[in-house]
């Protein structure tokens, strides 16, 4: 890692790659202010997301990032830190409502709507003392797994700019890995946290269920989508879950997370986690084909270190826990699409299309979901849909499946590769071999880690980044966590992209 003359700030205090709580230390001694955070990401930004590679990670930058930086170093001198998240620089993916800047969802027909509100989950972060820094670019509608958009384009993985970065919150995972923000915002409906936390180096989070409101944001399927952080380490993510987490009467699946939240995600992490755990490893979601061994081998390396931690594994031999059947059986996006939307945008009065026949009728989109929009649009009623009927009826059956599988091999979690493979390039037609779609179906949390790299080669200086998933029961967050900051501690997988300088 080399420095620039934006890296080092008093006291040999370096903000590249700095982690909330390295950053609120060096606020607190004076070496660091929330400006100079602010301008040293939108110096990044400006360098190598719109010129150099032009990664296309971002869509909007907040016109008053400096401003609230200013505001809140007055506040910090006058009364301390103000939250938890003070004067850090987060970046949310585009399909989250903000007040201040436009909500696109990446696609040219909905270019300039400004809603009349922020999200339920954004406004927590500003509450917590965050700095909304921007938007994130996002395969449109969070409809692929790609990164591309008829509004932000393709989204290049800074390790590979041959290769996309995953998706849909590919952009959010770019502006991490390139120290555009300090955490970053996602939605999940099938793998769009964890795909591109896993293409990029990266810590995700797909949260149980109604333990994180989706209230404002543009939605896929109500039974599928979550809102969950993205970061750097595993503290960072805990921190911004504790900002996130809890009841919201605007989203009354949150309900659920009466009475099973911690008092604190980020207080209760534990370095000694690890020993006597027990792993579950599904077969179904390894690969096994000569396109799988860098993934396989990265894997392998992470039981190692699970294993000589205190660790056991448990193989789980049970076809029907297989990722392509899955998505192809019981996946209900395009079911639920179309009304959900038609109900966001009835909620925004200064939206420039009413529904998805609008939309379809502009053109004013990437062709890339085209066949999802033709689908989707041909449904009008889903509860008169039999097969939509079965599906959702088969979601409880898969629940109740994985969970009765980690009670009879007295697991604590199970793990996988989020990705078989590694990710695509750009010019493939879609990601493949990914496990996503068994937390989406079941609702319960996953958290992706890194599982290390490919081996290094002309277009990946570094290798191309690999990711794994650990699954656990509803509302185990907790220990998901732990067991994650246990890991992390125990590795060293934190290599920078070699695109731009540090």
């Amino acid at each position: 890692m080399t420095s620039t003359e934006n890296t080092r700030h008093g006291d040999d205090f370096f903000i590249a790659y700095a982690d909330i709580a390295a950053c609120h230390k060096a606020m607190e001694q004076g070496r660091l202010s929330a400006l100079q955070l602010v301008d040293y990401m939108l110096q990044r930004i400006e360098r190598w997301d719109r010129n150099g590679p032009c990664l296309r990670a971002m869509l909007t930058i907040n016109p008053a990032a400096r401003e609230l930086a200013r505001k809140k170093d007055r506040a910090l001198a006058d009364k301390g830190l103000t939250g938890p998240l003070h004067g850090i620089p987060v970046v949310v993916k585009d399909n989250a409502n903000t007040r201040d800047m436009p909500t696109t969802a990446g696609s040219r027909s909905l270019e300039g709507l400004i809603p009349a509100q922020n999200s339920s989950a954004v406004q927590r972060l500003i509450d917590a003392g965050a700095i909304i820094l921007g938007k994130s670019n996002l395969h449109e509608f969070a409809q692929g797994g790609m990164t591309v958009s008829s509004l932000g384009g393709q989204t290049l993985n800074p390790y590979d700019l041959s290769r996309t970065c995953g998706g849909s919150s590919g952009g959010s995972a770019v502006a991490l890995a390139m120290d555009f923000c300090t955490v970053a915002l996602g939605t999940d409906t099938v793998n769009s946290i964890r795909s591109p936390a896993s293409a990029a180096n990266l810590v995700g989070l797909r949260p149980t269920r109604g333990l994180v409101s989706r209230a404002g944001w543009v939605p896929v399927a109500e039974t599928q989508d979550v809102v969950g952080p993205m970061g750097r380490t595993v503290q960072d993510v805990a921190l911004v879950l504790d900002a996130l987490a809890g009841y919201d009467p605007a989203d009354p699946v949150t309900a659920h997370s009466i009475g099973h939240m911690p008092v604190s995600y980020s207080g209760g992490l534990d370095h000694a986690s690890l020993k006597g755990r027990r792993f579950g490893m599904p077969a179904s979601l390894y690969g096994h084909e000569a396109v799988h061994q860098p993934v396989h081998e990265a894997v392998e390396g992470v039981m190692q270190v699970l294993s000589d931690a205190g660790a056991t594994f448990v193989p789980v031999d049970d076809s029907s826990l297989d990722a392509d059947t899955l998505i192809r059986e019981y996946d209900v996006q395009k079911w639920e699409f179309k009304t959900l939307l038609k109900a966001y945008l009835d909620n925004e009065p200064k939206a420039p299309v009413s529904g998805l026949e609008d939309i379809l009728a502009s053109g004013l989109y990437h062709d890339s979901i085209h066949e999802f929009f033709t689908q989707a649009n041909a449904i009008d009623n889903p509860l008169d849909d039999t097969e939509y009927l079965k599906r959702k009826f088969v979601h409880q059956q898969l629940r109740d499946r994985v969970l009765a599988l980690m009670a009879s091999h007295d697991v604590d979690a199970l793990i996988y590769p989020l990705q078989k493979r590694l990710v695509v390039p750009v010019d493939a037609p879609s990601q493949v071999d990914r496990n996503g779609i068994l937390a989406a179906l079941t609702g319960l949390p996953a958290l992706n880690l890194p599982a290390g790299f490919s081996a290094p080669d002309k277009n990946a200086p570094v290798g191309v980044p690999i990711g794994f998933d650990m699954l656990a029961r509803p509302f185990d967050e907790p220990l998901l966590l732990g067991l994650g900051y246990a890991y992390e501690r125990l590795t060293d997988l934190k290599r920078p992209p070699q695109t731009a300088e540090w």
